[in-house]
């Protein structure tokens, strides 16, 4: 499996909220600057950002550079927010007591990202990731959906 392949499934995984082979990529000390947070951060805050990101879709990826000690790679992102929502209904109401909660589901934010890793020893010691949203569904046109990657 190439440098490429690895991040790339580590990174599906880690935003699925498994980050067994992030741990295994990454030197303990990496750093990696977060544009949505505006700072270096560790990677175990790195790792929490992802959580917060769990309905990602990541479709096919493309490497733009590879070798032993540098990886830049090319990613379209789909994410849908999904938030829950709490509202208290009571008996003269008709619905009884309680909270009700209901999953409300946005409309998908579309991202492309470029990232940048640092190798050394086999381990990633480096990640920057700059990102844009995008205004249209990148997969429009295109060979693939998201489907196939979910």
């Amino acid at each position: 499996m190439t440098k490429a392949e690895e991040f790339d499934k580590a990174r599906r995984l880690a935003y699925k909220g498994d980050f067994s082979l992030v741990e295994k990529l990454y030197d303990p000390n990496c750093k990696h600057f977060d544009h949505r947070a505006g700072m270096e951060v560790n990677l175990d805050t790195q790792n929490a950002i992802m959580s917060a990101y769990e309905n990602s879709i990541f479709g096919p990826f493309r490497v733009i550079y590879e070798n032993e000690e540098f990886l830049c790679i090319h990613r379209y992102v789909k994410w849908t927010q999904q938030l829950k929502t709490y509202s208290y209904k009571n008996a003269s109401e008709g619905y009884g007591t309680g909270i009700q909660q209901e999953l409300v589901t946005k409309k998908p934010i579309y991202w492309t990202m470029i990232s940048c890793l640092e190798f050394k020893n086999a381990k990633i010691v480096r990640h920057e990731t700059a990102f844009e949203v995008l205004d249209y569904d990148a997969s429009e046109g295109q060979d693939w959906n998201w489907e196939d990657y979910e």
